[in-house]
């Protein structure tokens, strides 16, 4: 007689999920029996992540073709399972694979969820974005406009601070490169190209503004001299020939004029 192939892999399939049933026994049998060798029992941990990455990779292969490579989803959910193998309790009476499944979805989830912001922000404030963004909804559809930030609090149960948080949060999210230009232009320069730069002479106002009283109260000579030096970049020399004194008369007028206008910038005073 001969047998049928369906039912003979169907046949080797359930004997190789009931031997992988029982090995995952022996197994967690070595891992939570305190009187075991630490490097035993770290073998028997080892040994069953190796044994059910497949749950992983049958997760996981739910996910793909989403902008992430297989081989980070399939990293990410073994931290699930790493994390039921350290949780699992033999007595609860329920198949291992039941009882991890659920745990590395939710890791690959919370991956997806993280990888999706651009700026990192806290989990609370991610989670209350996607109620805002239910709710909303919702809210939109029933009153026939958006609703206000107090009417989604109220749907959500939450304060109207924590809404308007959670809308601020939403910038968060995706972000704009500064070297991006403008999508329907060819050519132009780049966001980074219109931000402006520093004034170095905005640094000198308060000065100039300070200076320019101080300025006024000085006579006739001593403000052509210090527009020759300054303004116009004349040695003390060509200074005493242009007004008719000595270079050494230029040096001393020079000398007392920025010293009175450096004491009264440093210690102005009404008198003065």
């Amino acid at each position: 007689m001969i047998s049928d192939p369906t039912n003979d892999d169907v046949s080797a399939a359930s004997g190789g999920i009931e031997a992988t049933r029982r090995r995952s026994a022996e197994l967690f049998a070595r891992l939570r029996d305190d009187a075991a060798p630490e490097a035993g029992r770290d073998s028997a941990r080892d040994a069953l992540v190796h044994l059910h990455l497949p749950l992983v990779e049958h997760c996981a292969r739910r996910f793909r073709n989403r902008g992430e490579p297989f081989e980070d989803l399939v990293q990410v959910g073994t931290i699930g399972l790493i994390k039921s193998i350290d949780r699992f309790d033999l007595e609860r009476g329920v198949e291992f694979s039941t009882y991890a499944t659920p745990t590395i979805i939710g890791e690959i989830k919370r991956y997806f969820r993280d990888k999706g912001w651009a700026i990192r922000v806290p989990r609370r404030l991610q989670e209350l974005r996607m109620q805002i963004g239910t709710s909303s909804a919702e809210l939109t559809q029933s009153l026939g406009r958006s609703p206000t930030a107090r009417e989604l609090a109220e749907r959500i149960g939450c304060s109207v601070e924590d809404v308007l948080e959670g809308l601020e949060s939403s910038n968060a999210y995706s972000t704009l490169s500064l070297d991006a230009g403008e999508s329907d232009q060819d050519g132009t320069g780049s966001m980074l190209d219109a931000l402006g730069v520093d004034d170095e002479n905005l640094e000198h106002v308060e000065i100039r503004e300070s200076i320019k009283p101080l300025l006024d109260r000085l006579d006739a000579r001593e403000k052509r001299i210090l527009l020759l030096r300054f303004f116009k970049n004349m040695t003390q020399s060509q200074i005493a020939e242009e007004i008719g004194v000595s270079q050494m008369h230029v040096s001393r007028l020079l000398s007392r004029t920025l010293e009175q206008l450096r004491t009264s910038l440093e210690d102005p005073s009404p008198n003065q």
